[in-house]
């Protein structure tokens, strides 16, 4: 057995002292209060943007995110480097050979890059936003967060999901612009169409003045659209705020569907 060299041991561990410790242990904790008050002003800031573009508020809240992320990715990749500092590696010679790296790294991190300029293009094509309803890749949900790899969706079920940025080849926004809500209502041939059509102009004129907070445009009857071998049927379409569309189309069927039996029609 090869004799210890005691020298080496000692030199080594003179290398790596207390010292050492407490300069990362001080790099760490000025990253995190960093992150946190950087954080906290990007909040703000764009709180008080938020507040004078109302119109933009979503679009405002994904820039916010982003600019958090941003942020927290270069503080920690900055702490990483005096890290490596600190516990001897020549991180200029890392940095310098960093083209090199990134060039055998950028092959096996292509998935990476694409999440990351897809992120951008989402964000400044203006896609979507926080809070906006959308479908992407077979999923659907309220837009929680933008990064710059993945959107974190939340279902009706209560599920979060991640999808990588460069993933969402397609979407679909149901947060912009107004919803049209139609229901068919069934009517027998036997029945008084006219009568009928009157009854469901009341049950409009009634929704109308409900429902102001979810009905933009409408409702109105549109008339008969469809003869079928045992009814027919008469439409009634909306205009219906982003998310309600479900909800207004309910309460047209409920309220339709009373009023037709209170007038003695009968249905299709």
């Amino acid at each position: 057995m090869p004799p210890v060299n005691l020298d080496y041991l000692n030199t080594m561990a003179a290398g790596f002292n207390y010292y050492k410790v407490l300069g990362i242990l001080a790099i760490i904790a000025c990253a995190f209060i960093i992150v946190r008050l950087g954080s906290a002003a990007i909040t703000r800031l764009f709180s008080r943007e938020e507040d004078s573009r109302l119109g933009a508020s979503k679009r405002v809240r994904t820039m916010a995110a982003l600019s958090i992320s941003i942020l927290r990715y270069s503080v920690y990749f900055i702490a990483l480097v005096m890290i490596l500092g600190i516990c001897g590696v020549q991180t200029g010679a890392l940095l310098a050979g960093a083209g090199v790296v990134g060039l055998a790294v950028g092959f096996g991190a292509k998935n990476l890059v694409e999440d990351v300029i897809s992120g951008f293009f989402i964000l400044f094509e203006d896609q979507f936003a926080v809070g906006d309803h959308i479908t992407a890749v077979g999923v659907s949900g309220i837009v929680e967060a933008v990064g710059l790899r993945v959107t974190r969706l939340k279902d009706t079920g209560g599920q979060v999901h991640y999808i990588p940025n460069g993933k969402i080849a397609q979407v679909t926004n149901h947060s912009r612009g107004n919803l049209q809500a139609v229901v068919d209502i069934g009517v027998a041939y036997s029945a008084d169409h006219n009568q009928a059509i009157s009854v469901l102009e009341q049950v409009c004129l009634k929704l109308s003045q409900e429902y102001s907070d979810l009905i933009v445009t409408g409702p109105e009857v549109l008339g008969i659209v469809a003869l079928h071998p045992d009814h027919v049927l008469i439409r009634i379409s909306a205009g219906a705020m982003p998310l309600q569309k479900a909800k207004v189309e309910r309460e047209i069927m409920k309220l339709s569907k009373e009023a037709m039996e209170n007038a003695g029609i009968k249905p299709g």
